[in-house]
């Protein structure tokens, strides 16, 4: 996750619907079904670098739950070593023209507060916790209802994963995963290994996936069998981060935000069980 754009982006207004409470083990932010309206299945967000508290990744999980009546759990995958949104402010003046000095010290600012983010949050320290969240919901609600994973970022490179096929008790961890501009991917040995639907949302300009490898995605995860066929979309005239933390003041922007929103509703309601409470 070498990328400015890893942490560079707006931070959304808004009130945050859900609640924090302990779901396995680990602190989550969870957001439910409007009052009267049953679950039609779990979908777990794994969020960026900025972690389970960002109130931009709060506030998608609302919007999942209002657009596609989902129980949204974000739980605190990073043990509370997400990065600091004042690295948001720090790249920001970094990338800006400006004073020589000033932009030494966003560095500076940048650096050190990047250190701790990257030594914790190494996706092969993290993915175990992920991977044991994911066991004990298939375990426990995922008895009998579906399940989804929606990474960002960050999170993409552990939705990947998960959508190469972990099992517990012989049944998947997952039904079926959405990944927004994820990171860190090893091209092609990540997206050869998945074997469960999986749909992302690429950014037009984006040094993590850029648009020749959303094609390979596209030619491997489409000549999958149909139950377990992917799907890759680019979305023209954005940068990576935009599904998380696009300037909604734009219109474009805000618009391609809100399609790769109903983008991941619509990919977990095809692919989540009618059978889900």
């Amino acid at each position: 996750m070498s990328c400015p754009d890893c942490f560079r982006g707006q931070i959304h207004t808004g009130q945050p619907k859900g609640k924090v409470t302990k779901l396995y083990g680990l602190d989550s932010y969870v957001s439910e079904p409007a009052p009267g309206k049953s679950s039609k299945g779990i979908v777990v967000i794994i969020p960026d670098a900025f972690g389970w508290e960002f109130i931009n990744i709060r506030i998608l999980a609302d919007h999942y739950a209002e657009k596609g009546d989902f129980k949204v759990y974000v739980p605190d995958f990073m043990s509370g070593n997400a990065a600091p949104l004042s690295m948001l402010f720090n790249v920001q003046t970094l990338l800006a023209p400006g004073n020589l000095f000033t932009r030494f010290v966003a560095l500076i600012r940048t650096v050190v507060a990047a250190i701790p983010f990257f030594i914790h949050c190494n996706p092969g320290k993290t993915y175990p916790a992920v991977k044991g969240f994911f066991e004990q919901l298939r375990k426990e609600e995922g008895q009998d209802q579906s399940i989804g994973v929606a990474g960002f970022c960050w999170g993409g490179k552990h939705a990947v994963t998960l959508a190469h096929g972990a099992e517990i008790d012989g049944k998947p961890l997952i039904d079926a995963a959405f990944t927004g501009h994820p990171s860190m991917l090893k091209f092609s040995d990540d997206i050869e290994k998945i074997k469960l639907p999986i749909s992302f949302a690429c950014a037009e300009v984006d040094n993590q996936v850029s648009p020749l490898q959303v094609e390979l995605i596209k030619s491997i995860v489409g000549r999958l069998p149909e139950a377990s066929r992917g799907e890759a979309r680019i979305y023209e005239k954005t940068s990576h981060g935009f599904a998380v933390r696009a300037d909604v003041k734009v219109p474009d922007v805000a618009k391609q935000a809100d399609e790769a929103e109903d983008q991941a509703v619509a990919w977990f309601k095809g692919h989540f069980k009618a059978t889900s409470l």
